[in-house]
Order: structure tokens, then C-alpha cells, then sequence
């Protein structure tokens, strides 16, 4: 079995701190309480359920966000600091994706993680600035996927003649 340990979004600047400290009400640092699938607002308040609405990608991948809402923000102090609109905060959130986030954060923070982290940097990266940078190559010629698949086959198989030749 293959393991992918594979970087989201976000996944290094989640690993600084500062990224807690500039968004501290940020949708994925609020509490969620499963039980009564609600959030709570830096105040405490419950943010429940106010519907869900499923999209589907142009592969066909389909996805379901739930949409919670506070139930009152005027007057919160905070409020100007967090949230901006007129009407109360509406946060849209994926829970499958979270799941899928929490299982590659665990892995990528393991000690086997760490150490696949620390090989890329030598293994992978050296490949593309040297396609990009020596070999001048910024931008494909062709479009469309097959055309593109067939482009960078071709970029690949000239970088591994190369570093066969040497």
C-alpha cells in the first residue's frame, strides 16, 4: 500500500504561529460541538445549521457544505474585528474536507512525515528549477490536457537522459 503524504493548503502557514495570531476567528479555530452540529462564536454564542448546498466539480467530484449562522451580532465588541457584513456571521464549512485535513496533518506531523518533508527539499525541487531556471522553460507551448501531458512527458524525458548522460 502506498501512503500519500501530501501537503494541503494552507499547511505551512498553519504551522507558523503567526497565522493563529492573525486570524484567531478564522471558521477553522472556531469550537465545534459535534453533538449538536453547531459552532460558537469567540463570544460563545451557538452558530447552528441553517441549511446545506452540494456542487460538483467539472470531474464530477461532488461536495456538501453546511452553512451556519449566528444568531445575534449586534452589539458584539469584537464583531468589527471578525466579521464585517451587515447581518449576522455565516460561515460555510466542509466537513469531509476537514476530516481529510486532520488525517493529512497527522501524517505530515509524524516522524515518518517529518522525514518525507525533509527529502523533498533534495529530491524534487532541484528537478523543477533546473527545468524552469538552466533549461529557460516557464510557460508550455500547447494547450489543452493532452497536448500539456504530452509536453511535460517529453520536458521529463529529456531530464532524465540529462542526468543519465552526467
Amino acid at each position: 500500500m502506498i501512503e500519500a503524504f501530501v501537503k494541503y493548503n494552507y499547511f505551512d502557514k498553519q504551522q507558523a504561529g503567526s497565522y493563529q495570531k492573525k486570524h484567531p476567528f478564522a471558521a477553522e479555530q472556531l469550537y465545534y460541538n459535534q453533538n449538536k452540529d453547531c459552532y460558537y462564536c469567540p463570544m460563545g454564542q451557538p452558530m447552528h445549521c441553517i441549511g446545506q448546498y452540494k456542487k460538483q466539480s467539472s470531474t464530477g467530484f461532488e461536495q456538501t457544505t453546511k452553512k451556519y449562522q449566528a444568531q445575534n451580532c449586534h452589539g458584539c465588541p469584537p464583531r468589527g474585528v471578525y466579521h464585517q457584513a451587515k447581518h449576522n456571521r455565516v460561515i460555510e464549512i466542509n466537513h469531509n474536507l476537514i476530516r481529510h485535513k486532520a488525517m493529512a496533518k497527522e501524517k505530515l506531523e509524524s516522524e515518518e512525515g517529518i522525514a518525507k518533508r525533509k527529502k523533498r527539499c533534495w529530491d524534487v525541487e532541484p528537478v523543477f528549477g533546473n527545468i524552469k531556471s538552466n533549461h529557460k522553460f516557464n510557460r508550455f507551448m500547447l494547450r489543452g490536457k493532452g497536448k500539456v501531458t504530452i509536453e511535460f512527458g517529453l520536458l521529463a524525458l529529456a531530464q532524465n537522459l540529462r542526468k543519465k548522460a552526467t
